[in-house]
């Protein structure tokens, strides 16, 4: 495997996650809706930035990190199946496909998302490459990233926001725990996997926290300025949901200097990595490039 290619590590990662699940017992009832939704592409910038973090380290610390980055995919997909239910936010296209519940059914839809998320933590649990004190931290860290602190805390506090004015403050806490927390948990996974000091660790977090900033300051405003066909799914439904965004709080020109901030930020966590290592973390640049505008 060549190590530090987006191309090679997506592939890596994409024939694993099909082999875990094509090789479950699950009824077939279930697992086609849950493979719909999985195996349907997408960036798959979580698990990728996990494994490429462990890919600057070594060969041996990308297979060992496989089974986590699965978990982590599988979490994100659940949360993208629920947030597209009609009680939230009533999408009909994800990633330019049918959403869960327009291609099956609702009650399909959120088991197929409950089964992912259940699976994943198992997925953990049984990984026989990792050593018992590290599928804890791990299991203990994702469960804090994906639940009632993290991410679906995140979504309560979204629908809470609609047709409400809050702060800047505020919009960014939501969007920390929404979506920032599984970024995080991605570096922090691979520092627990690959025993990175606590320097390495605290630097990574420093860059996959203003990432994750960045990453949701950019789907805002693709949201507004963006096509069905560069995001995959119907725009401008923020607005139309009266959600709080970056654009409706900092202006669109606003919020395009606080991306261009957080990125920033991230570059320079990442500088200040390989430096300090002496190990090409600045490659992890990469990532920043999903996030950047065209100008």
């Amino acid at each position: 495997m060549e190590i530090l290619k987006l191309k090679t590590i997506t592939e890596f990662f994409e024939k694993g996650l099909e082999q875990h699940i094509r090789y479950k017992t699950t009824p077939i009832e279930l697992m086609e809706p849950m493979t719909y939704s999985l195996l349907n592409g997408g960036k798959r910038v979580r698990p990728v930035m996990l494994l490429w973090v462990l890919a600057i380290q070594s060969m041996d610390a990308v297979k060992a990190g496989l089974n986590t980055a699965n978990a982590l995919e599988a979490i994100h997909t659940y949360s993208l199946i629920h947030d597209d239910l009609p009680a939230m936010d009533n999408d009909d296209y994800r990633r330019g496909m049918l959403t869960n519940h327009k291609k099956f059914d609702e009650a399909t839809a959120i088991l197929a998302g409950d089964a992912l998320l259940t699976d994943a933590f198992g997925m953990i649990a049984d990984d026989d490459q990792l050593k018992p004190e590290q599928k804890v931290k791990l299991i203990s860290l994702l469960s804090q990233a994906a639940g009632s602190v993290g991410m679906v805390a995140g979504q309560v506090f979204d629908i809470q926001a609609e047709n409400k004015t809050i702060t800047h403050e505020q919009l960014a806490n939501i969007h920390f725990l929404k979506t920032g927390k599984l970024f995080l948990f991605a570096v922090q996974a691979a520092a627990i996997i690959a025993n990175l000091t606590a320097s390495e660790r605290q630097l990574l977090e420093t860059f996959a926290t203003h990432f994750g900033r960045a990453f949701q300051i950019h789907n805002d405003i693709m949201d507004e300025i963006g096509t069905p066909t560069e995001t995959g799914k119907k725009t401008q439904a923020d607005s139309e949901l009266h959600k709080a965004t970056y654009p409706a709080l900092l202006t669109l020109e606003g919020a395009k200097e606080a991306l261009n901030s957080d990125l920033e930020k991230a570059r320079s966590a990442l500088n200040e990595l390989t430096e300090t290592t002496r190990k090409p973390y600045d490659s992890l640049e990469v990532f920043l490039q999903f996030v950047t505008l065209e100008q």
